[in-house]
């Protein structure tokens, strides 16, 4: 059984919620837990509350136990950009690109109790 967490439009680089994504892929979801909770990224705190979604709808949802629970699929898309422009020098403006994530959280794990 599956259950899944969607965070949308989340203000932080997909890029750089990728290399988070990546630590926690395959764990179980108590030692994904501890890893994002000890991780120095700001986007740690943005995919931990994604994962504890996660595991809250296994449990309600499909009565999952959340001690069995792995992290099967962890990815990150790309969500709106932002355009904004910076003053540069000699009257001239670069382009600053701002971009969000979508992230989704996907956990599995064995039905009952």
């Amino acid at each position: 059984m599956e259950a899944r967490a969607v965070a949308n439009d989340q203000p932080i680089s997909p890029r750089k919620v990728r290399l988070v994504l990546a630590q926690i892929r395959g764990l179980p979801v108590q030692q994904a837990v501890s890893v994002l909770e000890f991780l120095q990224q700001p986007c740690a705190k943005i995919v931990l509350k994604a994962v504890k979604s996660a595991v809250a709808n296994a449990e309600n949802n499909y009565n999952l136990n959340p001690d069995r629970l792995t992290v099967k699929r962890a990815v990150a898309d790309d969500a709106r950009t932002l355009k904004r422009f910076r003053a540069r020098s000699r009257g001239r403006a670069t382009q600053v690109l701002k971009r969000s994530a979508h992230i989704e959280i996907v956990v599995e794990g064995n039905e009952g109790f």
